[in-house]
């Protein structure tokens, strides 16, 4: 049916580009839009036109912002700007924050290194990163004691954490990685063994 439905199979196309959507995710929201255009769908343009319209990039930190300048957590004068969380998209920044248990400021580096998929240094804003930390430590900025590197721990995320790591070696500025293993609640019997390796790794003393 929907091939004879030109807009509507080009609807389910555009929404089957998204992250985790696949076709068949992609039609029944497809059908639940058509099904309440007289309602939803002037909603949801008028959403996505003031996404397109309204969010741009902060020139700092890389995260979204409504702002002409910097975004509101860097801008944010009570936070502590010696401290540095680098991440790889500007969402892991919500779910850092949804913690509370970070006050220093971000760095979003809008990937991480993929040799085998032909992301490299320049592809990320690692310089941006560095020429922040190097501003810091002439004194044109604030200074940076510590970065802590939030980042997934799969390949790409391990080889993008050595890169970093050895550029602030050479500049003697502290680089910490978030711990990875067992997570609160989790049944040992369950835990791959990736994980409960990267758990054993990451023992604290009691």
């Amino acid at each position: 049916m929907i091939d004879n439905v030109p807009s509507l199979e080009r609807l389910v196309h555009e929404l089957a580009k998204l992250p985790g959507i696949g076709p068949k995710t992609a039609s029944r929201l497809a059908y639940y839009i058509l099904r309440n255009k007289d309602t939803y769908t002037g909603n949801l343009s008028e959403a996505l036109l003031a996404v397109r319209e309204q969010v741009t990039e902060c020139p700092q930190c890389y995260s979204f912002t409504e702002n002409s300048g910097l975004c509101q957590l860097c801008s944010d004068q009570t936070r502590e700007s010696h401290m540095l969380c680098v991440v790889e998209d500007p969402s892991d920044i919500s779910r850092i924050e949804s913690s509370g248990s970070f006050k220093g400021m971000y760095h979003v580096l809008k990937g991480a290194l993929s040799p085998l998929e032909g992301i490299g240094p320049e592809d990320l804003t690692l310089s941006d990163l560095l020429a922040r930390i190097d501003r810091g430590l002439a004194g044109d900025g604030p200074a940076i004691t510590e970065v802590i590197l939030a980042l997934d721990a799969d390949l790409e995320g391990d080889t993008t954490v050595l890169y970093i790591a050895k550029q602030l070696k050479s500049r003697k500025i502290q680089a910490t990685r978030i711990a990875h293993g067992v997570p609160i609640g989790g049944d040992i019997d369950y835990i791959d063994h990736r994980t409960l390796g990267r758990a054993l790794e990451n023992r604290i003393q009691l």
